[in-house]
């Protein structure tokens, strides 16, 4: 197979795979979304005397300086659906090359038993890791002076947890043939756990404080929602991708 038909096959599946996590979004994400912006339009009625200003209107338009929103929630949402299928696209492409180099490395059973070993590698390094160490905030919580602090950790870690999962077939492959293969199992996932523990250790957590209006209920559901979300995205894709690439290159030819 040609690797401009991988791209493809991966830039198809990127796509389902941003269409998925937009639906999460779209049922998911956004009503707790809503839940957050209730108690930030409570906050602003209670900053302008119980919701009127001396003009009449509403506290809400005043912190927009009494102007009306210019995107307005809706388009917001459509916009969000949008951005998740671009970020699906270039995931989908990036992960078909990283594919392509890596297809006779990758355990696994057939493309698909590869595909998904390469997903379940890349969710841990890139989503999950992250996401336990800088995890998301509705928009009730966060200061927007720490946005630039809190992007650089983010950022920092996601690069280790990729340095991480290039480290650790790494070593795999320096240990082959010299250890048994259970011990060196056993030496890739002290590795694993080291290398995690040091980036828990050594990277500093997030600088913001939940603000004590914000219920633990709305601020647990909002970051597992987001984890629900960049979950369906890397299953979606590494299904797909896998059915994909099984179904091009069709049966395994049988012995006479």
């Amino acid at each position: 197979m040609s690797f401009g038909s991988v791209l493809r096959r991966g830039a198809l599946s990127g796509v389902l795979a941003g269409l998925a996590s937009a639906a999460v979004i779209w049922t998911v994400v956004e009503p707790v979304i809503r839940r957050a912006l209730a108690i930030e339009d409570a906050r602003a009625e209670h900053a302008h005397g119980g919701g009127q200003s001396g003009l009449g209107l509403p506290a809400s338009l005043l912190a927009h300086g009494g102007d009306e929103p210019l995107v307005s929630r809706s388009a917001q949402v459509v916009a969000g659906g949008v951005t998740a299928v671009l970020v699906g696209l270039a995931v989908g492409v990036v992960f078909a090359i990283v594919f392509a180099r890596m297809r006779d490395r990758l355990p696994g059973r057939g493309d698909l038993g590869r595909a998904l070993v390469l997903t379940a590698v890349g969710f841990a390094a890139v989503s999950l890791l992250p996401g336990l160490k800088m995890p998301a905030n509705p928009p009730a919580v966060g200061d927007p002076d720490t946005v630039g602090q809190r992007t650089t950790l983010y950022v920092l870690v996601l690069l280790l947890g990729v340095a991480l999962a290039l480290a650790v077939p790494t070593l795999d492959r320096a240990l082959a043939g010299r250890v048994e293969a259970p011990t060196r199992w056993a030496l890739d996932v002290l590795a694993v756990v080291v290398g995690v523990g040091l980036v828990f250790a050594l990277v500093p957590g997030t600088p913001d404080v939940v603000p004590v209006d914000v219920p633990a209920d709305l601020l647990w559901d909002f970051r597992l929602a987001s984890l629900a979300q960049l979950a369906t995205m890397w299953l979606v894709l590494g299904v797909s991708f896998g059915l994909l690439m099984e179904r091009s290159r069709g049966p395994e030819p049988v012995a006479a």
